[in-house]
């Protein structure tokens, strides 16, 4: 089990917490929780299944992208530029010791990205708690 603090980078607003579980895992659980919670999936990035299919090798690396338009909507409406960052995205990816990651955008960061207020943050705020679900 690895267990490790929660990791931000306030240079790029990237947030990185640790996994108990392997990345299929951790993908398999965090696809669950967001369907549990009435969000959409709208894709599942499979990077290392498609560097594989030409070829190339890259430990297990998948980017779910899911929302809710209730939610990302007026956030678009304030600030057509949020939609560069919307839907949400949480990257899984293992590293070289096989580790488990789960990446996302912090929501102060999109706040301060897109010059938005904390009232329309508060629905997209919840990544974190989801993204910290999945991976215990």
């Amino acid at each position: 089990m690895v267990t490790a603090p929660t990791a931000e980078d306030a240079s790029t607003g990237i947030v990185t917490i640790a996994s108990s579980h392997s990345g299929a895992t951790t993908t398999e659980r965090l696809q669950a929780m967001i369907r549990e919670r009435g969000l959409t999936l709208f894709a599942c990035i499979d990077f290392s299944g498609d560097a594989e299919r030409v070829g190339l090798a890259l430990p297990f690396s998948q980017l779910l992208i899911f929302g809710n338009p209730k939610a990302g909507t007026p956030l678009m409406q304030r600030a057509p530029t949020s939609a560069l960052d919307l839907p949400l995205k949480v990257l899984i990816h293992e590293d070289a010791n096989g580790h488990t990651w789960l990446s996302f955008n912090s929501t102060e960061y999109l706040r301060q990205r897109h010059s938005l207020p904390d009232d329309l943050m508060k629905p997209i705020g919840a990544v974190a708690a989801l993204v910290d679900a999945a991976a215990r």
